[in-house]
């Protein structure tokens, strides 16, 4: 029945109340009038769970989407009482060895819903017709220890050998989107924890097969680097060699995917035998109609193209008449395309699936969960409805509708609320996570250099508010050989001390002292200090503060946007930074320069330059010597994207400085500012 026992410690077996070869039915079974084990006083931001002893490891990775939500809602009530069940939905996990506790991996993840299910009182059944009735489900199923079944699903779990009941059906009770949020606010959110909120995608694309554009031929290329839109033009495309089926199929992607520079469209005409027969603008709802996957492409409002970086694409549909023999699709594009065709078609990524990350963490802390678009007139209503029914400083945990338009809106949106968000719609396993405990953090004795005429460096890779990141694309960034040969600050959340303390300890124990965590946008969570009301704003700091401290985390990376634009940081809130979080200097994103400002005569505030790839980084560097007059210290601090860059593009940056050029990390480089410019070393 199990594939293998995993024994870490013999003293850890020792203490084991359970002999080795008890069965998990029997452990739930002693475990079903246990207390509570969730502990949430009122100056943690987010709940501790009990200390994790044991776990049983469902590896659902290659699973289907109804099997991940029944395991991690499952999850969510099981390890209320204590960390019991740890779902892996990546293939590679390497965090359930750094547990450091005894596991059981089974084979079929079926057999620990057996062993669980006297723990859960029923079944909620969602509708696959409205998919947000997913996020319903989960939320009911947080206040009813129930578990989220298909109705497919449901069918097998009412029978032997698991004999639950259907608690609640869904199927036909919403129309649509709005429909199933309306009900759920007036009905389930008043039984709901008001001390967090939950937004998550109710399904995600299903995962396509390495070979499903194995028909595609290449047609078109841009084959040299460019990101200026130097290239920007009209090219003519002839796909009359793909007539003969029903549809033609026109894939963009990105022709350099290590930069991030892919393809940018504004304007696609289709011609069939000499007469056009449709055009469209990117962005536009005449798209729509031929848009057949958009997968990981954006549009932004105001950019007025299409785009897809990195390993994203979108491919368009295409049905010329009957009979055509010359088909000609005429594109308006720049930077680096790569454009594809082929008469066979794909699948699509838009074929969705339910979708499992966070859902334990949702369901076991009661709280409700929604997908809401702050872009979407009545969507947006709802959703500042229930932002202005929470207290100031009540963390979003999850993600925005529409990813990257999302983002701005929604951090603009929450932040007005006094709401910060923690980006996690991609973790896993949080309520076990929340039941470790890290080390106190071992505050970083920095050897500054003796300030002299130099122009000083700084790097710092981004995105580490993101918990999601920290939990998997930071660790593999981490073990790249060339981490520690060089200075390079690390953004991270500094709720990771209640969310997941084992890995803030892995980063802490496993630093060199070349490696230093800083807290990631804009400080405890990501968040615009500049609409943040003024009237909670020093309270939300000075709440903020003891997770700074905890995490050693200083010199934030902070983003101050207002209607889509960066804003300097000023006043009351750069003061608030100083007196309440107590931070000797900070980093600010936006804008086009690189320099350093005094704010309020007492706050240093570094304007990061960001970069995409080790060329970019030294022709920065460069531009910054050659405004250097070599007669005083010069600051620049450089952001590192952290999705195309790695450790070793750091070291390629930093050997390629002369000796005018000195690399240090945060606390060295602020301190050098403030004496710079005769700041006390404290503020």
């Amino acid at each position: 029945m199990f594939r293998k026992w995993i024994m870490l410690s013999l003293a850890l077996v020792c203490t084991l109340t359970m002999p080795l070869g008890a069965s998990a039915e029997t452990s739930s079974q002693a475990d079903l009038n246990r207390k509570n084990g969730i502990v949430w006083p009122k100056d943690k931001e987010l709940p501790t769970f009990a200390k994790v002893k044991r776990l049983d490891v469902a590896q659902v990775f290659d699973a289907s989407g109804d099997i991940k939500i029944l395991l991690t809602t499952l999850q969510g009530i099981v390890n209320r009482t204590e960390p019991r069940i740890y779902v892996q939905q990546n293939e590679q996990d390497p965090w359930i060895n750094d547990l450091h506790v005894l596991y059981r991996v089974h084979d079929n993840a079926m057999d620990i819903v057996k062993a669980y299910a006297r723990e859960v009182k029923g079944v909620i059944v969602y509708d696959p017709a409205v998919p947000d009735s997913i996020n319903v489900a989960t939320t009911l199923a947080g206040l009813k220890d129930a578990v989220v079944a298909s109705p497919e699903l449901a069918k097998e779990l009412t029978a032997a050998p698991y004999r639950l009941i259907v608690i609640e059906d869904l199927q036909g009770k919403f129309q649509d989107r709005m429909d199933a949020y309306t009900w759920q606010y007036e009905h389930l959110w008043s039984q709901t924890t008001k001390r967090m909120l939950v937004g998550l995608s109710p399904n995600t694309s299903i995962p396509l097969p390495p070979d499903n554009f194995e028909s595609f031929k290449t047609v078109l290329t841009e084959p040299e680097q460019i990101r200026d839109a130097s290239n920007r033009r009209t090219y003519d495309l002839d796909l009359s060699e793909f007539l003969g089926e029903d549809a033609v199929y026109l894939r963009f992607q990105d022709a350099f995917t290590q930069d991030g520079w892919g393809p940018a469209v504004h304007e696609i005409s289709v011609t069939a035998d000499g007469e056009e027969i449709l055009r469209f603008e990117t962005g536009t709802p005449e798209e729509e109609a031929y848009l057949y996957d958009r997968q990981g492409s954006k549009f932004l409002p105001g950019a007025d193209h299409r785009f897809a970086d990195n390993g994203n694409y979108f491919v368009y549909k295409f049905n010329p008449p009957a009979g055509t023999q010359q088909l000609t699709v005429t594109v308006e594009m720049w930077n680096q395309f790569k454009v594809s065709a082929s008469s066979v078609k794909p699948l699509s990524s838009e074929q969705k699936e339910p979708y499992g990350y966070l859902r334990d963490y949702a369901v076991a802390n009661k709280a409700m969960v929604f997908w809401l678009s702050s872009g979407v007139p009545e969507q947006r209503e709802l959703f500042e409805r229930i932002l202005a029914d929470v207290e100031p400083g009540t963390p979003y945990l999850g993600w925005f509708d529409n990813d990257v338009e999302g983002e701005v809106a929604g951090i603009d949106l929450t932040s007005r609320h006094g709401v910060y968000v923690l980006p996690s719609d991609w973790f896993h396993n949080m309520t076990v996570m929340a039941g470790t405990k890290a080390k106190p953090a071992k505050p970083n004795k920095p050897v500054t250099p003796k300030l002299n005429n130099k122009i000083y460096v700084t790097f710092t890779f981004g995105e580490g508010d993101n918990l999601q990141y920290d939990q998997n694309h930071m660790r593999n960034l981490w073990n790249d050989p060339a981490r520690g040969q060089v200075p390079m600050n690390w953004t991270a959340s500094p709720l990771l001390v209640d969310a997941a303390p084992t890995i803030l300890d892995y980063y802490q124990s496993t630093a060199t002292k070349n490696d230093l965590l800083v807290a990631g946008p804009s400080g405890a969570g990501y968040f615009s200090p500049q609409v943040w009301p003024e009237e909670s704003f020093a309270t939300f700091m000075k709440d903020s503060y003891p997770y700074l401290k905890k995490s050693g985390m200083s010199y934030p990376f902070v983003i101050n946007r207002e209607d889509n634009h960066d804003v300097p940081l000023t006043g009351f809130k750069a003061e608030s930074y100083v007196k309440d979080l107590k931070v000797p200097g900070l980093f600010l994103g936006g804008g086009s320069q690189n320099y350093v400002e005094i704010v309020n005569g007492n706050l240093p505030v570094s304007y990061f330059k960001g970069t995409t790839t080790a060329r970019d980084g030294i022709n920065i560097l460069n531009d910054a010597k050659a405004s250097w007059d070599g007669n005083s210290p010069m600051f620049v601090s450089v952001g590192v994207n952290a999705w195309s860059m790695r450790p070793s593009d750091v070291v390629e940056i930093t050997q390629a400085l002369g000796p005018e050029f000195e690399v240090v990390l945060a606390d060295s480089y602020f301190t050098l500012i403030r004496e710079a410019y005769g700041l006390p070393k404290k503020p």
